[in-house]
């Protein structure tokens, strides 16, 4: 659909430049003369009949040929009523029309108009193209006689595709028109599909305005191609959360190689602990690439990138405890592999070297090499005020301090963290996100007053409760890494820490604290809506 296709352009190439214009824009109407002799070589090479002003194709005489075969992708649906229905309604299986073919499953390339329809003029007489007849002549005016890829629905494999095949090969004689063909599944909004009926079709403007561009392409990335994929409020918080973690990352990553060292301090000793996470380097660099050869599985590609960096933040995090400096060259070399390929994947635009981009709307202009020096002065002067103040005791000092770590800072998209025995850490994090943040932070603080208040267990029951309820349900089972290893894209564990695959009766189990968990997260989500 040419239409939709511009829509697609026009938000894309304005809000994210990943999306790219096609070379070609084709309209039908443009293209009667081309479609009118398309059905004409068919009907000359044999493989087509004149029927009361219609012409249909003879999908007997096709298939008896001995380099042609009808329904090459879905033998099964030949005869399939509800099948033809769907793709072509009264076209193919009213009453008057089955009295012009000479079999049921012949299909029309040219239709003779009744009075008022759009109408062309033809060697047939005033009519108008068969639905499928359209997309053969239009591609194969252009590309010619073949084509490597083509794209759609896999709801199109049949009658559509199967018919488009057939036509385009009876007019070229041949039986290569199309050498791979990549059906993509459904998108379904609320586990239903999109109908403009049910008032649950949402346009692309529309979710880019719920949604930044690379929440979207994360979400179709966390999915498999040729799956279904459900737009809901669930599957938009996993891809939400999943940009949080790799953010996170890519923030300590930068933070650690923005600490002084000298020339030495760049080339540190491997200890075990570094040729560990290396190991666990090149072994998911290795699973990445065969995920991606086995069909494109981005699904998987990203669990594998999610095991990489949940493996280097314990890395880091040991170091941390231990009070060593982590080794800075491999955390690089592995935020380097990382972004590296989430640009390959769309996820990251731009051109900086390590994470995602910071600003927004694409006036990135290297925002953290310009004004992370003044900021790392900020933090100094900061962390020497609030020295002083601790040894003098003067509390309104410090929290003047905090207050410009939690009022003054995230309103201008800085977030500073402040660690005991350890140098402030400053990130620079998009202003929306550290809102958020502020506004979390100030529920927990007034759920935490309204518990201090009473300490019953209930109470502390309520605390559990509470910190409970924020976990989305896609990530209660990802942390536990010492039970399951491989999860479906809803993050549900599919097999134990050994690789086995994990027993009906343990699903079963498993599948209802999932269930639990999505109704905790939603009362959760709706009390931040309500504001409660």
């Amino acid at each position: 659909n040419s239409e939709a296709i511009t829509v697609l352009i026009s938000i894309g190439s304005h809000v994210y430049p990943k999306v790219l214009p096609p070379d070609v824009l084709t309209r039908v109407s443009e293209y009667v003369p081309e479609i009118v002799d398309f059905v004409k070589k068919i009907v000359e090479n044999g493989y087509g009949y004149v029927s009361n002003g219609s012409v249909y194709f003879d999908t007997a005489k096709f298939d008896a040929g001995d380099k042609h075969s009808y329904a090459k992708l879905v033998p099964e649906a030949v005869g399939d009523q509800k099948a033809l229905h769907e793709g072509e309604g009264d076209l193919s299986i009213s009453a008057d029309r089955l009295s012009e073919k000479r079999s049921p499953i012949d299909f029309a390339l040219w239709k003779a108009s009744k009075p008022g329809e759009p109408s062309w003029d033809s060697p047939w007489g005033k009519g108008r193209p068969g639905w499928h007849i359209e997309c053969s002549a239009m591609a194969g005016s252009i590309l010619g006689e073949s084509m490597d890829i083509h794209g759609g629905g896999f709801d199109l494999r049949f009658p559509h595709h199967d018919n488009e095949l057939a036509q385009s090969e009876a007019h070229f004689e041949n039986d290569h028109w199309v050498r791979y063909f990549l059906h993509t599944g459904h998108l379904t909004i609320a586990g239903c599909k999109m109908s403009k009926s049910l008032k649950n079709f949402i346009t692309i403007k529309d979710a880019l305005a719920k949604h930044t561009a690379r929440q979207l392409r994360l979400a179709f990335l966390m999915h498999s191609w040729k799956d279904t994929l459900d737009y809901s409020s669930n599957t938009m918080e996993s891809a939400i959360q999943y940009e949080k973690f790799l953010n996170e990352f890519f923030l300590n990553v930068k933070d650690i190689l923005r600490a002084p060292t000298d020339i030495t301090g760049q080339f540190e000793r491997w200890e075990e602990a570094e040729m560990e996470l290396n190991r666990s380097f090149y072994n998911q660099k290795a699973a990445v690439h065969a995920a991606l050869r086995d069909n494109i599985d981005t699904r998987t590609a990203l669990e594998e990138l999610r095991v990489l960096v949940s493996q280097s933040n314990a890395y880091i995090a040991g170091r941390k405890n231990a009070k060593l400096a982590p080794n800075r060259m491999l955390l690089q070399s592995i935020a380097l592999y990382l972004t590296d390929l989430l640009k390959t994947f769309g996820a990251i635009e731009g051109a900086e070297p390590i994470g995602f981009p910071v600003g927004t709307n694409g006036q990135n202009v290297d925002l953290e090499s310009t004004v992370m020096p003044y900021l790392k002065v900020l933090s100094d002067f900061r962390e020497g005020v609030r020295k002083i103040a601790r040894e003098q005791k003067v509390t309104e000092v410090l929290s003047l301090c905090d207050m410009v770590r939690d009022e003054t800072l995230p309103e201008l998209g800085v977030r500073l963290e402040d660690h005991e025995g350890l140098p402030t850490v400053v990130k620079l994090v998009d202003r929306e996100t550290l809102l958020k943040e502020k506004e979390e932070k100030k529920k927990v603080r007034a759920d935490s007053s309204y518990i201090c208040q009473d300490r019953s267990a209930s109470s502390w029951h309520l605390m559990a409760k509470l910190a409970k309820m924020k976990i989305p349900p896609s990530e209660m089972f990802r942390s536990e890494t010492d039970k399951y290893s491989t999860f479906d894209e809803t993050g549900f564990p599919t097999h134990d820490a050994d690789g086995k695959e994990i027993s009906k009766g343990q699903t079963k189990k498993l599948r209802k604290l999932y269930e639990a968990q999505e109704k905790l997260y939603k009362e959760y989500l709706d009390s931040m809506q309500n504001g409660s």
